[in-house]
């Protein structure tokens, strides 16, 4: 995957809005003071384009850390990848709908790992999918 998507860094977005986070028990957290994390909430995540070969896709960053991001995507009906050589691992998990992948059909629950230097020829969606990508930017 490329590290920006039309035109956005996936490092960029509000971080503002996720200094304090709320437990179970009541407590706040000072999520800014955790050195090492990047925790981010799926509601204050703001949506950004997730571009391919055609469809329609659009993607939440829900977390960078030593150069790697977390990134979750919503690929609608149609939507295809573009081809692309990883430059380092990509790893991918399926949570709704179905994709295919090097020609392969995965479904909710499956996932892949690519490594570096593999040809990623094949990517598309007829059903539409949600899935979660995590690749070094």
């Amino acid at each position: 995957m490329e590290a920006t998507k039309s035109g956005q860094d996936v490092n960029s977005r509000d971080r503002e809005s996720q200094d304090v986070d709320s437990q179970e028990d009541g407590r706040d957290v000072n999520v800014s003071e955790l050195t090492g994390w990047d925790i981010v909430h799926v509601d204050g995540a703001e949506w950004m384009p997730w571009t391919g070969a055609g469809g329609e896709a659009r993607a939440k960053v829900l977390g960078t850390a030593d150069g790697y991001a977390v990134v979750l995507v919503e690929a609608h009906a149609g939507y295809r990848g573009t081809p692309h050589v990883h430059g380092h691992a990509e790893f991918n998990y399926v949570l709704t709908g179905s994709v295919r992948n090097q020609g392969v059909e995965m479904r909710a629950g499956d996932g892949y790992a690519a490594a570096a230097g593999s040809s990623h020829d094949d990517f598309a969606t007829d059903t539409g999918a949600t899935y979660l990508v995590i690749f070094r930017i």
